[in-house]
């Protein structure tokens, strides 16, 4: 009888993991194509948040005011470098980046998931940074909203007052627990001095903060918790092909605790053919080259602070 019952406790959450992770949504993100990078040190992650609004009635856009827009556009892209040794970086790669981008010549970072979709984003990110991109994912405004709400909301401390119509957004100074429209309304808001680069430092924040909530015995030892995130995940999320809810538990894992937060180093602002752009210069080529090789990235390159979160 006791073997009976070490086998249910065994089976049944081996079960429940594969019955889940078969329901994740998965797309060809990681082709491959001539010149791709070669496997470089530790593993790394492209992490996208895009403003499709498929997945929403009219009602909900209306609570998140997300607007009305068609499509898909990347709203954050950020890198998750989880090296051989050493912390763990999350990296935001501000959108207004002026690279090359596989036959469309030089533009605006974001141009790349707009035009051609994860493939060719995951390249241009490769062919900037030299890394190989081992594991995706994204996420669009309403799976964001559902994923914050799975795990009952997201403490935070936000060190001023944030009002901004256009993101629906109206917090108060200091600690308290966000929702779903609220967490949305804080990664994307731009209302800042120095917009979009102030609001991928708390994006980078909340989505610590969001990981360590998720991983905490909390909610993984909650049923009640446990299961709405889970699937809320299934239902967020969209993953490469070989990508599998141990790697995304393994990613929370790693970045729930000490890890290095910062933004890719630039050239500064620049006018081009898109209009206003951040320039990459040798500061940018050093960043990556540090990650590909294993080495700690020197402080002078790292720019953690800002932002409104505390």
């Amino acid at each position: 009888m006791l073997l009976v019952i070490l086998l249910v406790l065994i089976i049944i959450p081996i079960g429940l993991l594969f019955y889940y992770d078969g329901k994740l949504h998965r797309v060809n993100a990681l082709a491959a194509y001539s010149g791709r990078p070669a496997a470089s040190s530790g593993t790394t992650w492209l992490i996208v948040g895009t403003d499709s609004r498929a997945d929403l009635s009219q009602d909900q856009k209306d609570r998140l005011a997300t607007g009305d827009s068609d499509g898909a556009r990347t709203d954050t892209i950020m890198l998750a470098h989880l090296p051989r040794s050493g912390k763990p970086m999350l990296i935001s790669v501000p959108r207004d980046l002026y690279v090359p981008i596989p036959g469309m010549g030089n533009h605006k970072i974001n141009a790349a998931f707009n035009e051609g979709g994860p493939q060719l984003l995951v390249q241009t990110v490769e062919g900037l940074s030299g890394l190989r991109i081992d594991h995706y994912a994204e996420i669009g405004f309403g799976g964001f909203d559902r994923l914050v709400d799975s795990v009952g909301g997201v403490e935070m401390c936000l060190d001023q007052p944030l009002r901004d119509p256009m993101a629906g957004l109206r917090l108060n100074a200091g600690c308290q627990k966000l929702d779903g429209a609220q967490a949305l309304g804080l990664v994307r808001t731009r209302a800042f001095p120095n917009a979009d680069l102030e609001r991928v430092v708390n994006q980078r924040k909340f989505l610590t903060a969001l990981m360590s909530r998720a991983s905490s015995p909390a909610v993984l030892l909650n049923p009640f918790r446990l299961f709405p995130l889970l699937n809320g995940a299934v239902d967020s999320l969209t993953v490469a092909d070989g990508d599998h809810l141990w790697n995304l538990a393994w990613l929370a894992f790693k970045l729930r605790g000490d890890s290095i937060t910062t933004t890719v180093p630039t050239g500064g602002s620049a006018y081009t053919d898109d209009g206003d752009s951040l320039a990459t210069d040798q500061s940018t080529a050093d960043f990556f080259d540090a990650l590909r090789n294993g080495r700690a990235v020197p402080d002078e390159l790292l720019s953690g602070d800002g932002g409104a979160v505390s």
